[in-house]
């Protein structure tokens, strides 16, 4: 069957339960099937589709007004897009803004995304809180005519997120140095010309500016291959190990990255830090497990609580699975909770400078909560020297 709706749409999304949104499509042309979910940051929209943790998911922006500020290469968080596409409430507007390079529009229809703008986004994302996380069919097509039957077929057919390893799809070919640190005014990107600490990091879908925040602490960071081994790692003989952020079941990624991290923490005393999924990574190799959420965590407006110091940070957040707290091990302590609805944000070793968060501290909604992570981090490098 093929149908299109009032006023000639040219975009379609269909949900795997059968809704239909039309739209207006911008980007790419074509069809994606990922899952679907929503993120509550009201900036931001450069950086959410091009962290590879989004690998598999369509993003519904909650704030209405995405794109409005284009794009600039600055803003990448790796090469390209690794979000399968987008939903807007409205379209965007010609950019606005000193830094932008190019209108949103344009970009994504040169790296391969599919967008659809004029949907209600406050129906969408209530659907997906009450559902949980829906797989969907997203198509755009100028001419206006869809088979939308073909479409929830192909939804119903996404294999979803459960079980797949996709850091293996999104981590480095080989290994590579990083020394450029945060952006700052006026001199932008500068380089880090003293580093301190060797730091190695595994890249299960790392973020440029975690390595940028590594970078300004102080560290010499060679990122590794998600599938690196113990000896892969030891041999460059490192004063620390970093488990980067990434998508996927953690689960399915730990029957490779878990042996590693064992390896490390049974052959050495350096200090672990991980972020994300590389959280998720740590809490498996320290005998815990993980579990599907319901929509997950996507969002700058975050609140979490640093048992350690009852302080409350704002933190950025992008994740579907998340560690059981009541999987923990004798021995590790949970360090941060989520004030929105209880799940654990954090972990630690009692008695080794081993350490983990699941929000995103080089993000820095707060602006800046969450940067101690890295300090604290160099500092027990520094300790151990």
């Amino acid at each position: 069957m093929t149908a299109s709706a009032p006023n000639r749409p040219t975009a379609c999304l269909a949900l795997a339960d059968g809704t239909l949104f039309y739209g207006i499509g911008f980007g790419a042309t074509g069809e994606t099937t990922a899952e679907l979910c929503f993120n509550t940051a009201m900036t931001g929209y450069q950086e959410i589709m091009t962290d590879p943790s989004y690998a598999g998911q369509v993003v519904t922006f909650t704030f209405p007004h995405i794109g409005n500020t284009g794009v600039t290469p600055e803003d990448d968080e790796t090469a390209d897009p690794v979000a399968a596409g987008m939903v807007v409430k409205w379209m965007p507007t010609t950019p606005s803004n000193w830094r932008s390079a190019g209108p949103l529009g344009d970009w994504l229809a040169t790296r391969g995304r599919i967008a659809i703008g004029g949907v209600d986004t406050r129906r969408l994302t209530r659907a997906i809180r009450q559902a949980g996380a829906p797989h969907v069919a997203l198509a755009h097509n100028p001419d206006g005519e869809f088979d939308v039957e073909a479409l929830v077929a192909k939804a119903r057919a996404f294999a979803g997120l459960e079980g797949m390893d996709l850091a293996r799809e999104v981590t480095c070919a080989q290994s590579y140095r990083w020394d450029e640190m945060r952006w700052a005014w006026p001199d932008g990107y500068t380089r880090q010309e003293a580093p301190k600490y060797k730091v190695v990091a595994i890249d299960y879908g790392a973020k440029r500016n975690i390595l940028r925040c590594l970078a300004s602490a102080g560290c010499d960071v060679t990122v590794l291959p998600a599938t690196a081994t113990t000896e892969d790692v030891l041999s460059h003989n490192p004063d620390g190990v970093f488990l980067s952020n990434g998508p996927g079941d953690p689960a399915a990624t730990g029957a490779y990255a878990v042996p590693m991290i064992q390896g490390v923490l049974n052959q050495t005393t350096l200090p672990v830090f991980g972020i994300c999924l590389g959280h998720q990574m740590l809490a498996l190799a320290l005998g815990a497990q993980t579990v599907k959420m319901n929509h997950g965590h996507h969002g700058a407006n975050h609140p979490v609580k640093d048992h350690d110091t009852n302080k409350v940070e704002i933190t950025s957040m992008n994740h579907g699975f998340a560690v059981d707290a009541q999987s923990l091990p004798d021995g590790i302590i949970e360090t941060h909770t989520s004030l929105f609805d209880g799940s654990n944000c954090g972990i630690r070793m009692k008695d080794r400078p081993v350490f983990s968060v699941q929000h995103h501290p080089e993000a820095s909604p707060g602006p800046q909560d969450s940067f101690y992570l890295f300090e604290r981090f160099a500092e027990a490098m520094a300790a151990r020297a």
